[in-house]
């Protein structure tokens, strides 16, 4: 048995029961939580020291395109309706080889738990069987906690995107699971749905019904962009032909347009929504689904999304989902001729939606998303010994609006160390990185893009 204590370590366990405690002892055992307390016994254990040192769950990104990392700075200046969907869905994602699929994972991945999300959904586009299993091989080379997400192949986006009537393709996603993903730990799957904004409602329905069939999570791009209004007409309504489907097991990435009524039927149903703020009020996705789903009595979740236009970082995510939903609701409560009394979303809110929220969506709350004994020991530790972080006078507010990822100096996943002294200890970081940017290079000049 492999024993490690985190000692003397502010420790902010977002789990209700426990709290926050000052210094504080974790310790772990086979990649379990088993307690946490003080003066917690050493013996037989690896001793991290935490003095210093802020102790939290890992951070989880509930939607991100991780092998879209070999083309950073391409899409800084796109919208979602223009370049995005030209350059991107329907240019450099057919060019993908399998290896570019690995290549692109593996760094977005290593980018992931050097900025301190121990846990991503994965929402790849797999031009073949091949392409998604260098994508899951990618995963597994940087032990990230992973969701694998299966979703439409790149290589034709007006077969796959466009009132689609072709169904995901099941026999290499049952293949894929069966091989690569059903007995990892630290994988799960999950398939990639474009829902009715993209496919016909027969092909939304039976695509659900596949994944329910396999016992996985259900993502689907929904509610981003208006067009869909102007190609089915009145008849298109939120969820369309699968308002009567919902559950827990589906999970909604943007949602921008849904009207409340929609959101208040979704979150009633044990949906989750991922927001993803900064691409979002770029790319011209509209509002952030944030205010409608705290309406409805629910908290979404942040994710990142595409990393060709903006940093992996969690942290960033967190706070500018939070500030700009602040900056609503006070503009409301302006408008009305009063004074801002209190802000509306807390910093501890937007800590948890980063964390305990991002594991419910991806069905993990009972294995991550607070430092709860049984649960899994993914943890990070935040330097407060820094000109940029001292004084910690509240821990939580220093983790959301002081620190960025030169502060996150150790990073565990089920209880292993992958972050340690403010370096990864992979070293796939360099032995794979020349042939990282040369995939970027080549994939860009093939798809003729003048950047």
């Amino acid at each position: 048995m492999s024993r490690t204590i985190i000692q003397h370590g502010t420790v902010v366990s977002l789990d209700p029961e426990i709290g926050q405690l000052d210094e504080a002892d974790v310790l772990i055992e086979d990649g379990e939580i088993v307690e946490i307390g003080h003066g917690l016994s050493p013996s037989n254990a690896e001793v991290i020291d935490a003095e210093d040192h802020i102790v939290v769950p890992g951070f989880v990104d509930s939607h991100i395109h991780l092998a879209q990392t070999q083309v950073r700075g391409i899409a800084g200046d796109w919208s979602l309706m223009g370049e995005y969907f030209d350059d991107m869905l329907g240019n450099l994602t057919g060019l993908y080889q399998p290896e570019d699929m690995y290549l692109g994972g593996l760094f977005g991945a290593l980018e992931k738990l050097y900025t301190g999300t121990t846990t991503a959904l994965d929402w790849s586009y797999p031009n073949s069987l091949e392409h998604g299993e260098r994508a899951v091989d990618a995963l597994k080379d940087t032990g990230i906690r992973a969701v694998y997400t299966y979703g439409p192949p790149g290589d034709d986006a007006a077969k796959w995107w466009y009132d689609s009537d072709v169904g995901l393709p099941e026999g290499k996603i049952r293949e894929l699971h069966e091989e690569k993903i059903r007995d990892d730990d630290l994988l799960s799957l999950a398939l990639g749905l474009r829902g009715p904004d993209f496919c016909t409602d027969e092909t939304a329905r039976s695509d659900l019904e596949l994944a329910r069939d396999l016992g996985v999570l259900s993502t689907i791009h929904m509610g981003a962009a208006l067009w869909p209004s102007s190609v089915y007409g009145d008849d298109y309504q939120g969820f369309g032909a699968l308002h009567d489907m919902l559950g827990p097991d589906v999970n909604v990435a943007h949602g921008n347009h849904f009207a409340q009524e929609d959101i208040d039927h979704a979150v009633e149903q044990g949906v989750s929504f991922s927001s993803t703020p900064e691409v979002e009020m770029q790319m011209g996705h509209g509002i952030p689904v944030t205010g409608k789903v705290l309406e409805a009595g629910g908290r979404p979740a942040w994710g990142v999304d595409v990393c060709s236009n903006i940093s992996g970082d969690m942290g960033s995510q967190m706070r500018i989902g939070m500030q700009l939903q602040r900056m609503f609701d006070n503009q409301e409560i302006l408008e009305s001729d009063e004074e801002v009394g209190e802000v509306s979303i807390s910093a501890r809110d937007t800590l948890e939606m980063a964390t305990i929220e991002g594991a419910k969506a991806l069905n993990m709350e009972d294995e991550i998303g607070t430092l709860t004994p049984g649960k899994r020991a993914d943890i990070v530790l935040i330097d407060t010994n820094d000109f940029m972080t001292a004084p910690s006078h509240s821990p939580i507010e220093t983790v959301v609006f002081q620190s960025d990822p030169s502060h996150i100096e150790t990073v565990l996943v089920d209880g292993e160390p992958v972050k340690h002294d403010g370096e990864l200890l992979n070293p796939k970081v360099n032995e794979e990185f020349e042939r990282f940017v040369e995939s970027g290079q080549r994939l860009i000049d093939e798809a003729g893009l003048e950047l």
